[in-house]
């Protein structure tokens, strides 16, 4: 008898998270140094990128820049964003809010043109299901899966079984924006609120296999996954470039200066960030609460629509 290999399936079958759970042997520990591998090689291109001699300045984020100047200034012909998207997101608890908003105000005197995502915009982007489609095509998408019930197992499924935990928050950056990171939990201490002596968290079931089996259960509804995003990352963008300016000397060249304070500001941060909530951090025992995301906490999922490109849209159901 003829056996099919993946390979002979349409290529929308194979779910695009597999592979690295497969190549990590489902280890938790194996999944978290692939995220924090990631994150660590990206933020040292970035800096090196931005410490160039040569860096031309910050990716401007146009479209966002447009839609801020319109909201201080509107104008005749109104500027909409056209890119309609379909996701799952994950909204931060609110010690993590706290922690972003701590963030924003340490990074404020050293980037004070940069764009600061409102608090209860913030997300992390779990799985993309379809984006920049029209507006026809994601509220088709939207209807079959709340139809079907896929919506709903989607949006509760982080259950007392599937409970996803994140640590380790540093700041990523770029030279378009900076996002607050975490890394899938492997058996460090739990943030246990004094209601249970539980220090230990099963973190078998990872972030990644909770991506893993949500872009599962979107796969059995017959919708193909539109996920560029598959990359080992769990992260909240809490800020966007949309001008350079402050960071100008004499209005035309790239003021170096205000660009390494900026990367210095990062890291300083960054190094705060370790000491005061990573377990094991020189001012820390254990967990602090900060320092710890447990997925689904405080809400579900939240199936989102629209043009939801910097944390807005339209929730279509929430878990």
């Amino acid at each position: 008898a003829m056996t099919l290999s993946s390979s002979d399936l349409p290529e929308a079958v194979i779910n695009p998270f597999d592979q690295l759970v497969f190549d990590c042997q489902n280890s938790p520990n194996k999944i978290q140094a692939r995220y924090e591998t990631h994150r660590t090689n990206r933020n040292a291109q970035s800096r090196e990128k931005l410490l160039h001699e040569k860096f031309p300045g910050w990716n401007i984020d146009e479209i966002l820049s447009k839609l801020v100047e319109q909201s201080k200034a509107p104008t005749e012909d109104v500027f909409a964003d056209h890119r309609h998207n379909l996701n799952l997101y994950a909204r931060p608890p609110k010690h993590i809010k706290e922690l972003v908003a701590e963030l924003q105000h340490e990074i404020r005197d050293v980037a004070p043109t940069i764009w600061f995502s409102p608090l209860e915009s913030l997300h992390i982007t779990t799985l993309e299901i379809a984006s920049s489609r029209t507006q026809e095509e994601i509220n088709a998408l939207a209807a079959q899966l709340l139809q079907d019930g896929t919506a709903l197992k989607l949006v509760n499924y982080p259950s007392e079984h599937h409970r996803a935990r994140l640590v380790k928050p540093i700041l990523s950056y770029d030279a378009s924006a900076m996002a607050l990171s975490f890394l899938p939990a492997a058996d460090e201490p739990t943030a246990t609120s004094g209601t249970t002596d539980k220090k230990q968290y099963d973190d078998s079931y990872t972030y990644h296999n909770l991506r893993r089996d949500l872009a599962a259960q979107v796969l059995r509804s017959g919708i193909g996954l539109a996920a560029r995003y598959v990359v080992p990352s769990a992260h909240v963008t809490i800020a966007r470039f949309i001008s350079q300016d402050g960071f100008l000397r004499d209005g035309e060249a790239i003021d170096k200066d205000r660009v390494v304070a900026l990367v210095e500001r990062i890291e300083k941060i960054n190094v705060m960030l370790r000491e005061r909530y990573w377990p094991g951090g020189s001012e820390v025992q254990d967990m602090p609460v900060k320092g710890e995301w447990v997925i689904g906490q405080e809400q579900g999922l939240e199936l989102n629509k629209g043009t939801s490109w910097y944390g807005g849209g339209e929730k279509v159901l929430i878990g």
